[in-house]
């Protein structure tokens, strides 16, 4: 967002340069991240955090100023002339009285619209702004469009109210109802496009048709153009909730949506027509027709809170004077009341404009930031107790130092992801959330690879070719009403494999290095057994995935991802992921690393060529043979495979290596023959034929 300090001094007798200015912003929490521009053409580049609409304009960061340096605030008085007397004989009823208006404002939806402030400015000249009004919007990189409308755009960026001007001879009906659309309606908004209406969006209409989308955007048929004579100015008070659905139903973001959506000031609504109607007729004549509309649906009074000076003292650790307290909070525009006690104890009430002060450590925060961070000593904060270890924390670090070691570097994603990715990635029920940030972040993720194929084709987009990332957290599922949180690690890797030597170029990843990666994790827990099986989920690519099953239980599954998944994510090199089940992982214990002496004497090697048929995994052949219990088996590995020429088809020829030793003696001919027999006799119980040497 952008502010120009030059017109900060409309309000606040500024007596520092802008680089100071900006230093001091940033300290009392509201940052200037970049000044640019010289003289009155400076302009602070600012990050005003959500929780803080009051302070996205200049009035508002006005007052912020005022707080910093103890300076007055001068306030924002619209001159407006005597309005003529209505000439019409519109009129509402008031509590048993009847008061004539210029024009009936309706509010249906007292939840959607607590306020409805309105003015009629006629026999206005619609023409370009003044020059004054053009340059400051410019600085903003508003684009002025005439006198009336830039009025209103004028006055958002000055005290962060939104309004809207509609051309009042083109409303029929002579009157303005505030109600929900009924479906089927249609409503062409300024920026040209027909928008097809809900139940559940809420409008501005005239007697017969919509006009505006309340809070977001105006109507294209009432809005103001060089023919227009006659102005309604509109400024409402709307529901934070029913604008920011209405905006994302419609893939609408604007300044007002903007503002709407995290709270507007309701009290602001009478000032903020006033000076919109001042500064129409100041550019462009006119006369003001009758009084303010000023239709109150609902109050909304913000409690009054309790703040004791000891819990002041107590959380910021320093004894600021009760002087200084008050100095800031009455810069702040909050009213203090004194309360008699023992303890110094005030009644504060909050500015309409501060929606975001709730309680008495709200307050405390605004004492602290205004006083200055930097002004509290630097001391720790006592502790009586102990450091309590997590019982995965060891697990955990295990497999982060052993991923490390592997030449992957973490890395950490949003835990929200689409409806479409929960569909695509999982099964299970989705957490939706209730304030999303958008559309593709709309409900707690059940999956960690939507987030990791993200942060890949984030870095493949910026050039990094070879890139290996893993993720810790959780993935979330609904169950009832109660919310469950599951442990997983997930990996990802694409690019080159890490070259075996100098001599030796490098090569694309495989399913295999995957494999090998998932196979260093999972040796590091205790375990009887662990077997592949070909059954992974079906974004996995069919015929180069798998799933760990250690001890009968899925512990992981990876592979490389499915091509057409890959294809809709514009990945353009082969992308292989790993999942592990990090909670069912964590069931099992540490292998305990124990040191064992090198042997003396020589181990015995023997390879077996055997035909099997394509059904016989090498699971059920690792099972075979560990089913002798030889104890002088050292290992048992798979060293090449082969299909076609001479293997007949729906076959494969498997070249296998047996490792033989003993550590008390030197091992004999015939024992060694006796066992390659036993281990030849078992792989031809599972079909295996063995092949002429």
């Amino acid at each position: 967002m952008k502010i120009s300090p030059q017109w900060l001094r409309d309000f606040v007798d500024l007596d520092v340069n802008y680089y100071q200015l900006a230093d001091d912003l940033t300290l009392a929490g509201i940052a200037v991240e970049s000044v640019n521009g010289e003289g009155d053409e400076t302009i602070f580049e600012m990050d005003i955090t959500t929780n803080r609409p009051d302070a996205m304009n200049h009035y508002g960061v006005a007052r912020e100023c005022s707080a910093i340096y103890d300076l007055p605030l001068r306030a924002i008085e619209p001159q407006l002339p005597q309005p003529s007397a209505v000439k019409a004989g519109s009129s509402t009823d008031l509590g048993g009285t009847t008061e004539v208006v210029p024009f009936p404002i309706e509010i249906q939806d007292q939840e959607g619209c607590a306020r409805f402030t309105a003015r009629i400015v006629r026999n206005v000249t619609i023409k370009p702004s003044p020059e004054n009004i053009v340059r400051r919007l410019g600085l903003l990189d508003q684009r002025p469009i005439n006198n009336a409308v830039d009025a209103t755009n004028y006055t958002l960026w000055e005290m962060g109210k939104p309004t809207h001007v509609f051309d009042l001879d083109l409303l029929e009906g002579g009157k303005i109802v505030v109600r929900r659309a009924r479906d089927g309606e249609t409503l062409k908004t300024l920026d040209g496009i027909e928008r097809k209406l809900t139940s559940e969006d809420l409008v501005v209409a005239d007697a017969r048709k919509p006009v505006g989308l309340a809070g977001t955007m105006g109507g294209f048929d009432t809005m103001i153009t060089e023919k227009t004579r006659n102005i309604l100015i509109e400024s409402a008070w709307w529901d934070p909730v029913t604008v920011r659905k209405m905006s994302r139903r419609h893939g609408l973001h604007t300044d007002a949506s903007h503002r709407f959506e995290r709270g507007a000031d309701y009290e602001s609504t009478v000032l903020s027509c006033d000076r919109v109607a001042e500064l129409i007729l100041q550019s462009g004549g006119g006369e003001l027709v009758g009084g303010l509309v000023d239709v109150v649906a609902r109050r909304l009074d913000q409690a009054p809170l309790a703040l004791h000076l000891s819990e002041v003292r107590r959380i910021l650790g320093e004894n600021l004077e009760a002087a200084e307290i008050l100095r800031i909070l009455r810069r702040l525009g909050f009213d203090l009341i004194p309360e008699p006690g023992e303890d110094l104890e005030f009644t504060v009430q909050v500015p309409s404009w501060r929606l975001d002060v709730e309680r008495e450590i709200d307050v405390i925060e605004e004492i602290a930031r205004l006083h200055g961070y930097d002004k509290f000593a630097n001391t720790l904060p006592a502790y009586v107790g102990a450091v309590v270890e997590l019982p995965d924390a060891e697990k955990e670090k295990k497999l982060r130092t052993s991923l490390l070691a592997l030449g992957y570097d973490e890395a950490i994603s949003l835990t929200f992801i689409s409806h479409q990715d929960a569909e695509q990635f999982s099964s299970v029920p989705v957490i939706e959330l209730a304030n999303p940030l958008s559309e593709e972040a709309s409900v707690m993720r059940t999956s960690m690879v939507p987030g990791m194929l993200n942060m890949l084709a984030y870095n493949l987009n910026r050039g990094a070719n070879n890139v290996r990332l893993f993720e810790a957290g959780n993935v979330f599922e609904a169950a009832g009403e109660k919310t469950v949180e599951f442990k997983r690690i997930c990996m990802g890797a694409t690019g080159s494999a890490v070259r075996a030597g100098v001599h030796q170029s490098a090569r694309p990843i495989s399913f295999f290095d995957l494999k090998g990666d998932v196979e260093t994790l999972l040796a590091a827990f205790q375990h009887s057994g662990i077997e592949y099986k070909a059954d992974a989920a079906d974004y996995y690519h069919p015929g180069r995935s798998a799933c760990a099953v250690m001890d009968g239980a899925v512990v992981a599954q990876f592979g490389q991802i499915h091509p057409e998944i890959a294809a809709g994510r514009k990945l353009k090199q082969d992308v292989f992921v790993a999942e592990i089940y990090s909670d069912r992982l964590f069931k099992r214990g540490l292998r305990v690393v124990r040191y064992e002496a090198l042997p003396r004497y020589p181990a015995v090697g023997r390879d077996f060529s055997l035909i099997f048929d394509e059904s016989v995994e090498f699971a059920t052949i690792e099972k075979a043979v560990a089913g002798l219990v030889l104890s002088e088996l050292r290992s048992f590995v798979p060293v090449e495979m082969f299909r076609g020429g001479s293997i007949p088809a729906g076959k494969y020829s498997l070249l296998l290596r047996c490792t033989f030793q003993s550590g008390e003696r030197t091992l004999r001919e015939d024992e060694v023959g006796r066992w390659s027999g036993a281990i030849v006799k078992a792989l031809e119980s599972l079909g295996g034929v063995l092949r002429a040497s």
